[in-house]
């Protein structure tokens, strides 16, 4: 794999956020030392771990030249962990970074996957954000191949989610998309001097997506890359139905919906949020449903509220 080792190769800032999940980790930063690219740095951001985890980083990595870990202090949510890091690398001079790459921590990577991602920013500068092909752990199954945005219920959605890869997108060099997921996000410099750090107001969820329409409500194309290749061990910070990912699914659609929206799409919006709350009121009768119906009109009271940041 050594043709892709050249003298001028483009920096990248690899930033990884972890909070309390030291295992998995380790085995991102493993698989992540045997890519076929040189020209990287890996920022990992403790987010406020408990139970001595950022010690137990240092004593495993803190000796590593291209490896830096960066204390939080606190939990700085997905925007602000990853800001915090990537607030570090800008101010890296000789060389400066021209790629930032957001990667979750429960991720292991394929070893071309970032030349890959650099090879196709670097044949069109038009593109502001690209991300690999992601599967299930231990799959060919597609946890992201690119993501769509339906603006009547403000919601982003995997395209192709749990289909099995046979080849049907190995052909496309790149395949245009609404988003990128901020599971493995990767952002020219230029970008991030034009449209800012990510919004740190959602706190959680949908601040990837935000960053996304900012670059291209700023001219960039977004793609997904298909010959780069990782596998995700999907979300285990918070449980998909938990009345925490609800409220947050439902305030911070909101308040992009708000801020990205067309007048029409605005009036939608509206409409669409008094009728779920509707639902959600008939729901607190019927007591399986409750704590799910509560936090969805806690997140659109919230959102009518202007309450930000994390839940109260």
């Amino acid at each position: 794999h050594n043709n892709h080792m050249t003298a001028a190769q483009k920096q990248v800032a690899i930033i990884i956020v972890n909070w309390n999940g030291y295992a998995d980790t380790i085995e991102c930063l493993d698989s992540l030392t045997r890519i076929d690219y040189a020209a990287y740095h890996i920022y990992v951001v403790d987010n406020g771990s408990t139970k001595g985890y950022l010690k137990k980083l240092n004593d495993a990595y803190g000796g590593h030249s291209c490896i830096t870990i960066l204390d939080a202090k606190e939990n700085l949510g997905f925007a602000g962990g990853n800001n915090f890091a990537i607030s570090e690398a800008l101010k890296k001079h000789e060389p400066t970074f021209d790629y930032f790459l957001l990667l979750n921590n429960d991720t292991s990577v394929d070893p071309a996957f970032l030349s890959m991602l650099v090879d196709a920013m670097e044949k069109d500068p038009h593109l502001g954000i690209v991300g690999p092909k992601t599967y299930f752990a231990g799959t060919k199954r597609f946890w992201f191949i690119g993501g769509e945005i339906n603006w009547l219920k403000n919601k982003g959605s995997h395209l192709h989610y749990d289909e099995e890869d046979h080849g049907q997108f190995d052909a496309q060099k790149t395949i245009p998309v609404d988003f990128v997921s901020g599971c493995a996000l990767m952002i020219r410099r230029s970008v991030i001097e034009r449209i800012g750090l990510m919004d740190e107001s959602y706190f959680l969820y949908y601040e990837d997506g935000d960053w996304n329409l900012s670059a291209r409500r700023a001219g960039w194309k977004i793609a997904v890359v298909p010959r780069s290749v990782i596998w995700h061990k999907v979300s285990r910070s918070t449980k998909a139905g938990s009345s925490a990912y609800i409220y947050y699914h439902v305030r911070n659609g909101a308040m992009m919906a708000q801020k990205f929206g067309t007048p029409l799409s605005l009036i939608a919006l509206h409409v669409y949020n008094a009728y779920t709350a509707a639902k959600q009121i008939i729901k607190l009768l019927i007591p399986s449903k409750r704590e799910w119906a509560k936090a969805v009109l806690r997140g659109l009271t919230d959102f009518y509220k202007g309450k930000h940041g994390p839940i109260q």
